[in-house]
C-alpha cells in the first residue's frame, strides 16, 4: 500500500479508538469521552501538555482518563501515565514536539468525536469541570 504520512497514521489510529469507544461503552461515557476530546486540546495550548495530563490524571473520571490512555497509544506510548511521565521529564525541545503531536493527534479525535460520536463541543457544564483553577491563585 506504501507510505503513509504521519497525519494518516494518526487519523487511522484515532478512528479505531473512536470506534472502539462508539462500540464498547454507553452513551454517557461516549459524551464525556468526546467532551474531553475538545477540552484537551484547548488545555495543552493554555496550561501546557504536563500539566493538562496532570490534570486528567488527578481529576478525570474513567471516559477522560480513556481518551488519555487512547491518546498515549497512538503517540506510541504505553499508556496515559506514560506519556504524562515523558511530559514532565522531557527536554524543551522534545516537550514542545510532543506537545505538537499531542494536539495534532487530538484534532483527529475531536474530528472523530463529532462525527463518530456525534458530541460536539463541550457544553458549558464540562468545560467548567475540565478547567483547572490557574496555577499560583489561592482560593
Amino acid at each position: 500500500m506504501g507510505m503513509q504520512t504521519r497525519d494518516q497514521i494518526l487519523a487511522t489510529a484515532a478512528f479505531q479508538r473512536v470506534e472502539a469507544i462508539l462500540n464498547g461503552k454507553p452513551p454517557e461515557y461516549r459524551k464525556k469521552y468526546g467532551s474531553m476530546a475538545h477540552t484537551l486540546p484547548v488545555l495543552i495550548r493554555t496550561a501546557g501538555l504536563a500539566q493538562a495530563l496532570a490534570f486528567v490524571e488527578a481529576r478525570g473520571d474513567e471516559a477522560q482518563r480513556q481518551l488519555m490512555d487512547d491518546l498515549a497509544r497512538t503517540l506510541t506510548f504505553t499508556d496515559g501515565n506514560a506519556l504524562a511521565n515523558q511530559s514532565r521529564k522531557a527536554p524543551l525541545r522534545e516537550y514542545m514536539i510532543l506537545s505538537q503531536r499531542a494536539i495534532a493527534a487530538l484534532l483527529w479525535f475531536k474530528r472523530f468525536a463529532q462525527s463518530v460520536l456525534n458530541v460536539d463541543a463541550a457544553t458549558e457544564d464540562d468545560a467548567e469541570d475540565a478547567t483547572p483553577a490557574r496555577g499560583g491563585e489561592t482560593q
